[in-house]
This record gives structure tokens, C-alpha cells and sequence, in this order.
């Protein structure tokens, strides 16, 4: 029988199954000898034994991966959705354009969504949606609290397995539990000295929203590493360049400190976002730290 890892924890792994049952499954040792480690998200194949007390199985094969996330440990995801708050916290950008490079990078692609709509007037929420708008990604704004904006997030939802991502305390978990009841989750505070939410998804666990759609929250994140990209390959990663590099006076150009910059230039046309064109510099800048060491 074949079926998809919802969850793993202390060595079992939970396995809904094509007739619809949950079975609590352990891995067949080869998979430790060929140091493959089954995932949430993985389709697998697996055998069912006798037990009295609860449906269970064996996991005999891992099918092959569409792909793979290292942070959250989690394969075969159709899409991530990361959510920012519009405010407490404060977004911070510099961290969400980390996100996005490392989705672009393994080819995934992102709905950014903006929660907390309710607590920001019209003028910054348009700020928030201009800022990503050539990004290259679908930007959602919506109020959980309000339910404003959830008929979206379901229509994007449908038939896929989404990875939702983003910082402590930005709604990610009352998002979950709007959109189910089966499982609830634990729905932090934010602290109001230092604007930080704390951790409550502390597994990661593939929900079953309904047929062929699944919903995979994760535990907050407060910072992201760059992947492994040299400082040349960056602006590969921010889709607002593409456009004009073919005009720039240099082949290669940084667009930085070159002269006849055409990304510059569109820059000072306002024709790409101040804010994500800072936050390119300050990661092009982490990159060549990252290489001097």
C-alpha cells in the first residue's frame, strides 16, 4: 500500500494511507545503512502487521523525490507560503528576501502572504505590496483574526502540498487552526519588549486539509543563512534585475559601484523597490565577508 509521511517522531513515522487510515509505521533498517532518513511529505510504500491496539506498518521504500527542504525537513512541497505580520512584529524584510532566495534557489515556488492586515492602514499595506510586486511571487494580504482574505489562501491551497513558513509569532499557527479543527495549534504571544513571538510548532507535520492538499506549518525562524551562492550569482535572485542587466555597461556588473548601471538607473526611476534593492547590497556585501574568511 502506498501512502505519504505526515509526521515523524521518536522513530515512528505516521502514514496516511490511499484508504484514508493513519498508520504509525517504522522504517525498515537498510534506510539507517544507506543513510536515507524518510521525511515528512515522502510517498511510500508500505506493509501493514498485526497489531491490536492502533492501524501499523512498516515504511519498505521512500519513491523518488520531487525535492527536498533542509529547514523545514520536509520533501516533496509544491509551494511554500511565508507569512509576515504587516506589524507586531515589525516585519523584517532582509529576512523574507533571505527566504525567497533560498526558495528561488531550489526552484520552489513562494506565496509571500502579509498577515495581521487589521492592524495597519491602507497606505502601509499598499507599501508592503508594492515593495514585492516584481518579485516574482504572489503576494497575499489578509487578517486571520478577521478572516479577510482566507477564501484566497484557500483557491491556493487546492491539490498541493504547501510548506508555510515565516518568524515566530506572525500568525502562522492560528492560520493552521483556521483552516482546520482536527489538529490545533498552540497560538504564542508577542512579547511587546522586544516584538518577538515565541516558538509553538515545535515537529514538523504534514494536515490533511482535504483531498490531495496538505499543509505543513513549521517552527519560527528569526534568522536564515544564505545559501551557497557566490556573491556574482546573487542578483540571479532577485527577479526586479532581469529586465535591465542585458543593458548594463558590464558583463557580470554587481550593480553596486559600476558606472552605466542600467539596474541603477531603474532604481532611480523608481522602477525597482528601494527596499529590496538595499536588501541586495547588504546580502552582496555578507557574501564577500563570507568569501574573505
Amino acid at each position: 500500500m502506498q501512502g505519504k509521511i505526515i509526521r515523524g517522531v521518536g522513530g515512528f513515522y505516521y502514514v496516511r494511507a490511499e484508504d484514508g487510515c493513519t498508520y504509525e509505521c517504522r522504517a525498515k533498517g537498510i534506510f539507517r545503512k544507506e543513510n536515507r532518513k524518510p521525511l515528512p511529505g515522502d510517498n511510500v510504500e508500505i506493509s501493514l502487521v498485526q497489531d491490536e491496539e492502533k492501524p501499523a506498518g512498516n515504511v519498505d521504500e521512500i519513491l523518488p523525490r520531487k525535492n527536498v527542504l533542509i529547514r523545514p525537513a520536509v520533501a516533496n512541497v509544491d509551494q511554500a507560503l511565508v507569512v509576515f505580520a504587516a506589524a507586531s512584529p515589525k516585519p523584517n524584510l532582509n529576512l523574507l528576501d533571505r527566504f525567497l532566495i533560498m526558495m528561488r534557489k531550489q526552484a520552489i515556488p513562494v506565496v509571500i502572504c502579509f498577515n495581521k492586515l487589521d492592524l495597519v492602514d491602507e497606505e502601509a499595506a499598499q507599501e508592503l505590496q508594492q515593495t514585492y510586486a516584481g518579485c516574482g511571487c504572489q503576494v497575499c494580504l489578509i487578517s486571520v483574526e478577521q478572516e479577510a482574505g482566507m477564501e484566497e489562501i484557500w483557491k491556493l491551497l487546492d491539490g498541493k502540498t504547501t510548506v508555510v513558513a515565516g518568524p515566530s509569532g506572525v500568525g502562522k499557527s492560528s492560520l493552521t487552526n483556521r483552516l482546520q479543527s482536527e489538529i490545533r495549534m498552540e497560538v504564542g504571544a508577542v512579547s511587546r519588549k522586544i516584538e518577538r513571538g515565541r516558538h509553538t510548532t515545535r515537529h514538523t507535520e504534514l494536515i490533511c486539509l482535504r483531498k490531495d492538499t496538505f499543509f505543513l506549518d513549521t517552527p519560527g525562524f528569526s534568522s536564515l543563512y544564505l545559501p551557497d551562492i557566490r556573491r556574482e550569482e546573487l542578483g540571479q535572485y532577485i527577479p526586479e534585475f532581469a529586465p535591465y542587466e542585458p543593458y548594463c555597461r558590464f558583463q557580470g556588473c554587481l550593480h553596486i559601484s559600476e558606472p552605466d548601471c542600467a539596474v541603477k538607473q531603474a532604481l532611480a526611476r523608481g522602477q525597482i523597490s528601494s527596499t529590496r534593492y538595499e536588501n541586495y547590497v547588504l546580502l552582496s556585501e555578507e557574501l564577500k565577508s563570507r568569501k574573505r574568511y
